[in-house]
């Protein structure tokens, strides 16, 4: 700050004496009488200390020149009145020498306000618009995508990075899919119409990447992607300005990614209900370190419970998760616990219960992979079935307030092992609800993003090695969501369920896969076939060609949130009936594969309207 005083306290002390001269020439009409020289000389010390006290006490020589902004002008205004007021009551005292002229000071007022105002709009027109003029060879010509605030906020923070040194972007115009602001101009850039064509606004402007919106609909951004790698157009991400002011975002563009292309439109949350079940309460989370769980486990932090205890069976997923929580428990105050366990394991269960009697318990301890649980239904049978039976007896028990469950839509009408698991274990939530002083409720949705072992991170590695991408099916059709919205509306769910509910999500529209994959070799900065082919492989053990949310009879279920269902029950089991169902399960698990294989069948049988016949057993028949 005194580095910048030494600077502007001469110069503005120059331009505001050469303000007060001119005033004296143009009310005098250039021939001043040689009294009013007088006067002149007698007085400018004043008026520069008073205006320099101005300056000091409004902040002028505080605010940047570069950023000047209509606030900035507002306050040298207010500036400017305050000073010329005073000077006006001064100029009414009797001071022995003759007053200035009123017209002085007015004419005084007028230039100095805009001669001051002039040298900032000089300064950030020299930022904003002379030095981008003057680029540098390695800037690339850039189209931003959008006339509204955060595109107009993107150039604003373009023109940051270039002034610091940084700037890889030069922004060549704006594109817009409203038709009348076509040839209109923003910050001295034109602006295009969509309607145009891309190929022609390559040719047009030259244009090597379109920076868009961190919060463009998924849709929109698909279309954007496959339009403009048509004529070498890559587009590129930048967080808007809001998520940039709160911290979540760095000022960084960033590569376009498939959670942009399958982003939807944000939820309506009601952040108050699920704050107030969640803030100050003692919350266990399963499966802690998975995908899902992880993620409940963030979410919840930030509500700040009283205590969160993360559990799952794996050491390193714990660890993990150790790490990227400790950084930030102080600064939340949140009691942490990080537990090694598997819930299966009733002995290990029940003393984490009994020591961090828990009043809120999200299980999301599953084993999900598909083709993986065919060859391994005693395992699916024992953590899926008798793991959910065990955390749901102690949760009930230990008097636990809410139970959500994770659950999938591979139980419905399930075509494989862990499918039918998820299905037997809703089945008992819906059954030990039923009396129960715990609220049960479990959410029931589709595949998830970037969830480890997933399609999305299979087919990065396969792009990476040069292909082909693998898909299963050409009509092979997935509901895809993010892994934070999921978890958003699990939350959610957890605040509005009622106690033996099955609450589904609305997971929007299913993707193709093999549509997937072509995005994915896009997002790559590659093309299909000519780079990466796309190679079909045969549906695996156990898998559908198409997913479902919903049995027959909840078809019509009804909304209870904007984007969660409740479904109605079609079957469930009188407790004594599914404990039996249970029994039999544990022992053909603690048996053999065909064994768990037949009674699951079996059991499955009468709980969904398929004729579902385990792989296995198909082959075997």
């Amino acid at each position: 700050m005194t580095h910048r005083l030494a600077v502007l306290f001469p110069v503005y002390g120059l331009v505001l004496a050469a303000c007060y001269a001119a005033a004296f020439q143009l009310r005098f009409d250039f021939a001043v009488p040689s009294r009013f020289h007088t006067v002149f000389w007698l007085t400018l010390p004043f008026v520069l200390l008073l205006k320099s006290a101005g300056c000091l006490i409004s902040g002028e020589w505080r605010r940047t020149f570069r950023y000047a902004s209509v606030s900035d002008m507002a306050a040298l205004g207010l500036m400017t009145l305050g000073t010329t007021s005073f000077f006006w009551l001064f100029n009414l005292m009797p001071l022995g020498t003759q007053a200035v002229p009123r017209g002085i000071i007015l004419i005084d007022a007028i230039m100095s306000l805009l001669t001051l105002a002039f040298l900032r709009v000089a300064a950030r027109t020299h930022t904003e618009i002379l030095r981008p003029r003057f680029k540098r060879k390695d800037q690339v010509p850039t189209l931003i995508y959008g006339v509204r605030k955060d595109s107009i906020g993107i150039l604003r923070m373009l023109h940051a990075t270039a002034d610091s040194g940084d700037g890889e972007y030069r922004v060549v115009g704006f594109v817009d899919g409203d038709s009348r602001k076509h040839n209109s101009l923003i910050a001295g850039l034109p602006v295009y119409a969509e309607q145009e064509g891309w190929e022609s606004l390559v040719q047009r402007t030259g244009a090597q990447r379109l920076l868009i919106p961190a919060e463009i609909p998924g849709r929109a951004a698909r279309a954007l992607l496959r339009e403009c790698a048509k004529f070498g157009l890559k587009v590129h991400v930048i967080p808007g300005v809001d998520g940039i002011v709160n911290g979540r975002f760095k000022l960084a563009i960033r590569d376009l990614t498939v959670s942009d292309l399958l982003r939807r439109e944000p939820n309506q949350l009601d952040r108050k209900a699920i704050r107030g079940y969640v803030q100050g309460r003692r919350v266990l989370v399963t499966g802690g370190a998975g995908s899902i769980g992880s993620e409940l486990c963030r979410q919840i932090q930030a509500l700040k419970p009283a205590t969160l205890v993360i559990l799952d069976q794996s050491e390193f997923g714990i660890f993990t998760i150790e790490q990227e929580f400790r950084a930030t428990a102080a600064k939340r105050d949140v009691e942490l616990h990080f537990v090694i366990a598997d819930v299966a394991d009733e002995a290990s269960m029940a003393r984490v219960m009994e020591m961090h009697q828990p009043e809120i318990v999200f299980h999301a301890a599953a084993y999900k992979h598909v083709p993986l649980m065919e060859d391994n239904p005693q395992a699916a049978v024992l953590n899926n079935i008798l793991g959910t039976k065990t955390v749901c007896d102690l949760a009930e028990k230990h008097n636990v307030q809410r139970f959500v469950m994770i659950s999938t839509d591979k139980a419905v009408r399930p075509t494989s092992v862990m499918g039918a698991t998820k299905l037997i274990a809703e089945k008992y939530l819906q059954s030990i609800a039923t009396g129960s002083r715990t609220r049960f409720v479990a959410v029931r949705f589709g595949n998830v993003l970037n969830s480890a072992g997933s399609v999305v991170p299979t087919f990065r590695k396969q792009i990476e090695r040069g292909g082909p991408i693998t898909v299963t099916h050409p009509e092979m059709e997935r509901f895809f969501m993010t892994i934070p919205e999921a978890v958003q509306l699990v939350m959610q769910a957890g605040a509005i369920g009622n106690s033996g509910e099955v609450l589904i999500l609305d997971m929007g529209e299913p993707v193709k896969i093999v549509d997937l994959a072509k995005d994915l070799i896009l997002l790559s900065g590659l093309r299909y076939p000519a780079d990466i082919d796309i190679k079909f492989t045969g549906m695996r053990p156990g898998e559908k060609l198409y997913e479902e949310l919903f049995y027959a009879s909840e078809s019509g279920a009804k909304k209870v949130h904007d984007k969660i269902y409740s479904g109605t029950a079609e079957v469930v089991p009188p407790l004594p009936a599914i404990l039996f169902d249970i029994r039999r399960l544990e022992e053909a698990a603690l048996s053999s594969n065909i064994e768990t294989l037949q009674t699951l069948q079996e059991i499955v049988a009468r709980f969904s309207d398929s004729h579902w016949v385990p792989s296995r057993l198909r082959d075997a028949a």
